[in-house]
């Protein structure tokens, strides 16, 4: 494994390229200073529990020194590795929405979605899926506030992406954390790619929590995929214009033919058309492919009975 990359934030924040797919620039997680120890926001998928304990010790942070892991929501992509690194954070309080936190105590169902969506691939994909002892998992609802050095960390709840949703503010740098709820913008890209699977995507609800976002008056977009937005505050604004775009594009193609593989197609094809900036190997697609926003789509139009179940 390649020594993983650590970047500088300000104020003592950083971001941890977790070498998702043995690819940088997929997935981060965020390292911030508290007076006594350590803030870390994403855990990843377990198969990248290597990279994360390798990029803190390039950062000088003894697994030891981390007292507080939260993660976004529990997709595998952001909290899968969270039971996976339970043992090498001792010292350790762990914290996930209220929704989520009985699927990280136990995660049978976690593992089934997982085998159901990716097969024999998600194994090597995700790695072992572990349990979270209870004691040492926190649940929060939003409005929480945790101390950082020089700032404080206040919690969002943003839901919309997924009912069990949330995003932080770190208020020592006026960042907001934004998980998956703003979408997904790599590196060196413009294209903010809509981050909109099943099974309880929500559209009204994230463009309410996209503006609960922007009302934090943020000076750094902090993306899990991937890392700080050069056009900061402006890409939650333009992520709603994009995400009802593709939703139009999206009902339109369902009712010609409520069918995932053609929806697929089109929202690829629109999107193909819309921006220069798909890249020619897709890497968006590692974190947020087309499939599984014409899934969220289609039962997102069932459920709010746009098209015929």
């Amino acid at each position: 494994m390649a020594q993983p990359r650590v970047e500088e934030l300000g104020n003592g924040r950083l971001l941890l390229d977790l070498d998702f797919r043995d690819t940088e620039g997929l997935v981060a997680a965020y390292l911030l200073p508290e007076e006594e120890g350590y803030t870390l926001v994403e855990t990843g998928p377990s198969t990248c529990r290597e990279a994360l304990l390798a990029a803190l010790g390039r950062a000088g942070v003894s697994p030891s020194e981390v007292r507080h892991v939260f993660v976004t929501h529990i997709h595998l992509d952001h909290a899968g590795g969270m039971g996976a690194v339970v043992d090498a954070f001792p010292r350790a309080t762990f914290y996930a929405h209220e929704v989520g936190v009985p699927h990280l105590v136990d995660p049978t169902r976690l593992i089934a979605s997982a085998r159901r969506a990716w097969g024999a691939a998600a194994d090597p994909l995700w790695g072992t899926i572990l349990p979270v002892p209870a004691p040492r998992v926190v649940p929060l609802k939003g409005g929480e506030r945790f101390p950082l050095k020089g700032g404080e960390l206040s919690v969002l709840a943003t839901p919309g992406h997924a009912r069990h949703h949330l995003a932080f503010f770190d208020s020592g740098i006026r960042g907001i954390l934004t998980g998956d709820g703003a979408g997904v913008r790599l590196e060196h890209s413009g294209h903010l790619r809509p981050a909109v699977p099943p099974p309880d995507l929500d559209l009204e609800a994230l463009f309410t929590s996209l503006e609960t976002m922007r009302r934090t008056d943020p000076r750094l977009v902090l993306f899990s995929h991937f890392g700080p937005s050069p056009d900061g505050a402006a890409d939650l604004v333009r992520y709603r214009t994009i995400v009802e775009q593709w939703r139009d594009v999206a009902l339109a193609a369902a009712r010609e033919r409520a069918d995932s593989e053609f929806v697929t197609a089109r929202l690829k094809a629109y999107d193909e058309a819309s921006t220069v900036h798909v890249s020619k190997n897709d890497r968006e697609s590692l974190v947020s492919g087309y499939e599984l926003a014409a899934q969220g789509f289609l039962r997102y139009f069932e459920t709010h009975g746009l098209i015929g179940r």
